[in-house]
């Protein structure tokens, strides 16, 4: 849960701009202000999260939204690079998929991740179910401690 004063980041990891316009206006109004970064692609993602190239000013996210179908780079790949990498590994992620594939949940959830949402097609349904992560990421979990950034 972010503190008094603090900022929450996001990293949405979506290549649906139909769905990046929807995430972001769920997770617009929070109590506690918030900055939802967006990335396309896979390969992005990891530029953002190894703060390289254009990202090298990046924050580092309370809370990763993971698309698994993605392009140059899938969700799996990502999540794989994060989970060996000992700066990474700590960060919450939700995967939110169009697949209700029980395999591709299974294999996320092998990867650690903190839940799996599967994005109604319904696009109320689809707001909703972002404002539940937002409410319960935002305001009740508590976030693991961030690495201490002068040593990545």
């Amino acid at each position: 849960m972010a503190s008094v004063g603090e900022r929450f980041n996001v990293l949405l990891v979506e290549d649906n701009e139909a769905d990046v316009g929807l995430t972001v206006a769920a997770l617009r109004d929070a109590l506690i202000p918030s900055k939802v970064h967006v990335v396309r692609d896979g390969e992005e993602a990891l530029e953002f999260l190894k703060r390289t190239g254009k990202h090298a000013e990046a924050e580092v996210p309370d809370l990763i939204l993971l698309d698994l179908n993605l392009p140059k780079m899938d969700g799996f790949e990502v999540l794989e690079s994060m989970r060996s990498d000992p700066k990474l590994k700590h960060i919450p992620v939700i995967v939110t998929s169009g697949s209700a594939r029980e395999e591709d949940e299974a294999r996320a959830y092998k990867l650690h991740i903190s839940a799996y949402v599967v994005k109604p097609t319904d696009k109320d349904k689809y707001f909703a179910a972002i404002r539940s992560i937002k409410e319960l990421w935002f305001h009740s979990v508590a976030l693991p401690p961030k690495e201490n950034e002068t040593s990545a």
